[in-house]
């Protein structure tokens, strides 16, 4: 994601980084040297402009159509962004909760942290199509750590590992089982918010929305110059230049952020929030006693 100050607005304003350019850059370049050789030919060979009623007509249905689409896209943004807000909550209510019972138990608590440290790596890498538990794969027991790896879903495997810890804690006796379940709870609502994200990434925005709004948007645009000949003249490719950029512009949006888990750049940060979530729980792992070493003898 581009961190930036909504407040400034020139500083930003070169920028290419973020800002779709790079994407759309060859369909629009396209489009330009069509509406020069459109322009070319209506003045040195025919006329062959149009009346620009259709177009009118039909740019109004067509910027409704671009809005509902870049609508429905950030409501996926939004919503993925809410769904990682709530995974950042429940690791740390899950930390919260379980240190109440666990403090006098170092080793259950430091490994109860530390799958929880894990389970938003192992969350992101799925939604990318990978598998990994980020640095917490060198913390925690290599076959531990192979095992959960060699899972067919990684951050199943993760909650199945911290809920075999709540269960540990409590044939311990440090809580009773209804504890065990409200612990739990915040394990089950970590896999309902991954379940969340899943379902936006495999749910894409339906085929025949995307290609009937493409088609439209290309038709609309190749022949928009020969509706503007009679009125713009010369002004036409300029004409051409501003509404493609600005029509083909709003479509790649909708594209970038109606999978918000990648690594676009308008994409959620997501590996800052597994850091953070990260840091977050590291701070509060208790240090472990030390071994007492007998006093030399003489």
């Amino acid at each position: 994601m581009v961190e930036y100050d909504p407040h400034r607005w020139w500083s930003y304003f070169h920028y290419l980084k973020g800002s779709m350019v790079r994407e759309i850059v060859a369909r629009v370049m396209v489009c330009v040297l069509w509406s020069l050789g459109v322009a070319l030919f209506h003045t040195h060979v025919r006329s062959v402009s149009i009346p620009a009623t259709v177009h009118t007509l039909a740019g109004i249905s067509l910027s409704l159509l671009l809005v509902f689409r870049t609508n429905s896209s950030y409501d996926r943004f939004w919503e993925g962004r809410k769904l990682w807000g709530g995974i950042v909550n429940e690791t740390r209510n899950l930390a919260r909760a379980s240190g109440v019972f666990l403090q006098a138990h170092p080793v259950l608590y430091t490994a109860i942290l530390r799958w929880t440290a894990a389970f938003p790596f192992a969350s992101a890498s799925s939604l990318r199509g990978k598998a990994s538990l980020g640095p917490l794969a060198q913390e925690l027991p290599a076959d531990e750590v192979a095992q959960v790896m060699g899972a067919q879903h990684v951050p199943f495997a993760v909650t199945r590992k911290l809920s075999a810890l709540l269960d540990a804690g409590r044939r311990e006796g440090r809580y009773s089982e209804y504890v065990q379940m409200q612990l739990d709870q915040n394990v089950q609502l970590l896999l309902d918010y991954l379940g969340g994200c899943e379902r936006i990434r495999k749910t894409p925005i339906p085929f025949a929305y995307v290609m009937h709004l493409r088609r439209a948007l290309l038709v609309y645009c190749y022949t928009l110059p020969f509706a503007l000949l009679d009125a713009l003249g010369g002004l036409t490719v300029l004409a051409t230049f501003c509404v493609a950029y600005v029509f083909f512009g709003i479509e790649e949006i909708g594209v970038e952020i109606e999978d918000p888990f990648g690594h676009d750049d308008n994409d959620l940060p997501l590996d800052l929030i597994c850091s953070t979530i990260y840091a977050n729980l590291t701070a509060i792992i208790p240090a472990q006693p030390q071994p007492q070493q007998s006093p030399p003898t003489t």
